[in-house]
C-alpha cells in the first residue's frame, strides 16, 4: 500500500455550503416552530394555526379539520421557511447579537398580521383577536426569528473567522 492512499477515518468531510446551511436552517425552522404554533392552537392558546392561514383561508372542505391537513400546513410553512431564511441571509447576516433576530421575528409578525392578513380570509382582523392568540403568536414569531437569524448569523460569522486563521 502507498503512502499516498489515505485511510477512510481520516478523510475530513467538505464543509456544506453557506447556501445549503442555510436553507437547512430554514426548512428545519419551518417545520419545528409551525409544529410549536400547531401544539399552541391545540391547546388553545392561540386561535390560529398554519393550518388556520395555509389551508383553511382558501379551501372549505372536510379534510381540512384532520391531521392531513396539518401536516401539509407544516411542510408548506417549511417551504415557505426557505425563503424567509435566504431574505435573512441577504439582508442581515452580518449582524452579531440576538436583538437583530428579534426584530426580524417581529417584522415578520406584523408582515403577516398587519400587512398580508387580507390574503388569509379564515383569520380574524387582529383587532377581533383575544389577547392570548396576540401574545403566543408574538412568542413563536420571536423565537422563529431568534432561530433562523441567529443560526444563519452564527454560521456566517464563523465561516468568516475560519476562512481569516
Amino acid at each position: 500500500m502507498g503512502a499516498k492512499k489515505q485511510l477512510e477515518q481520516n478523510k475530513r468531510e467538505k464543509p456544506a455550503s453557506m447556501l445549503s446551511r442555510t436553507l437547512s436552517t430554514g426548512f428545519f425552522g419551518g417545520i419545528f416552530w409551525s409544529f410549536i404554533a400547531w401544539i399552541a392552537s391545540y391547546f388553545h392558546f392561540t386561535t390560529v394555526s398554519p393550518t388556520t392561514f395555509i389551508i383553511r383561508s382558501w379551501l372549505d372542505a372536510d379534510w381540512t379539520n384532520s391531521w392531513l391537513a396539518d401536516v401539509l400546513s407544516i411542510l408548506a410553512v417549511s417551504v415557505i421557511s426557505l425563503l424567509v431564511a435566504m431574505v435573512y441571509y441577504v439582508l442581515l447576516r452580518k449582524t452579531r447579537g440576538l436583538l437583530p433576530s428579534i426584530l426580524f421575528g417581529l417584522a415578520l409578525w406584523g408582515g403577516l398580521f398587519y400587512l398580508l392578513l387580507p390574503i388569509f380570509p379564515n383569520v380574524k382582523p387582529l383587532t377581533q383577536l383575544d389577547s392570548d392568540t396576540i401574545v403566543t403568536t408574538i412568542c413563536i414569531f420571536i423565537l422563529y426569528g431568534l432561530f433562523i437569524g441567529y443560526s444563519i448569523s452564527y454560521e456566517y460569522l464563523d465561516s468568516i473567522s475560519k476562512k481569516n486563521i
